[in-house]
């Protein structure tokens, strides 16, 4: 199975980083896209503890050595309520 980037909002250059699209002043999600579609030039990483789905909680695999900027083997991605 191929992974490919999707056409959708999230990807796109109108999408703030409060997840509401700066075209239409609406609050969007990973579903959405429109015919105002503009595709970022570049994605960033954004991957770190901080952004882990277990950062300081009790099911972190290594709770005394979690920092902005570092990352592990078991790191899983946040879920946020924005993107349904």
């Amino acid at each position: 199975m191929a992974i490919r980037l999707g056409s959708n909002c999230q990807n796109c250059n109108n999408f703030s980083d409060q997840g509401v699209c700066e075209i239409h002043k609406v609050q969007v999600g990973s579903y959405y896209t429109c015919d105002s579609f503009e595709m970022r030039s570049e994605l960033a990483d954004k991957r770190d503890c901080t952004t882990c789905l277990r950062f300081e909680r009790d099911d972190c695999a290594n709770p005394t050595k979690t920092a902005p900027g570092m990352m592990c083997s078991v790191w899983a991605p946040r879920v946020s309520a924005l993107y349904y």
